[in-house]
């Protein structure tokens, strides 16, 4: 059986270091024998989270969307830039849309008991390590197992050649190994 994983990163920039290393991860996850889905977050735009909108409104449609892509997915690959030592706020933010429960839905239902990767790549020299921390606190508090292994790439500016692949093999097989590290554990919890 082929497990679903969604693979996104927090950024938006068209050439994001971050949107390369989640490719590499969903290579890695494709390989273990997942049915992985790229997203990107520039193409589902949402508002800032406003609880006015959620009043009157209901869930904005890409906000539904995207929980919808994370309630049909198992595990997930998330790749987080660092932007002031924390988790860029479109990041944050589709996170908030997300836990917000529609009406006769449990609390943090797109979230418990899902499966997640963390990397981040970074030009500066702390590979966005901080951003990592504060996503695995968020995450965690909303009920989503992290895997243990993670990564993030220092001076990312260099990292990659031009066919986006990391240069240095090492960093590029344990990038892989988190996409197959995350469909190992959606298997085991079945």
């Amino acid at each position: 059986m082929e497990h679903r994983i969604l693979a996104f990163a927090g950024s938006l920039r068209g050439a994001s270091f971050n949107k390369k290393l989640v490719r590499i991860a969903a290579q890695g996850a494709r390989a273990a024998g997942a049915e992985v889905t790229e997203i990107d977050l520039r193409d589902i735009p949402m508002p800032l989270y406003d609880g006015d909108i959620e009043r009157d409104q209901g869930l904005p449609p890409n906000a539904k969307l995207f929980k919808r892509l994370l309630i049909e997915h198992k595990g997930w690959l998330v790749s987080s830039p660092e932007y002031n030592t924390a988790i860029t706020a479109v990041l944050k933010n589709a996170i908030d849309w997300a836990s917000r429960p529609e009406p006769g839905e449990a609390p943090q239902m797109a979230f418990r008991g899902k499966v997640a990767g963390l990397m981040s790549a970074s030009p500066g020299s702390f590979a966005a390590v901080r951003s990592l921390a504060m996503l695995r606190a968020i995450l965690s508090h909303l009920g989503v197992i992290i895997v243990p292994t993670h990564l993030g790439i220092p001076r990312a500016n260099e990292a990659f050649d031009a066919d986006d692949n990391l240069r240095d093999e090492r960093q590029r097989e344990t990038i892989r190994s988190i996409g197959a590290e995350v469909v190992s554990f959606v298997a085991r919890l079945g």
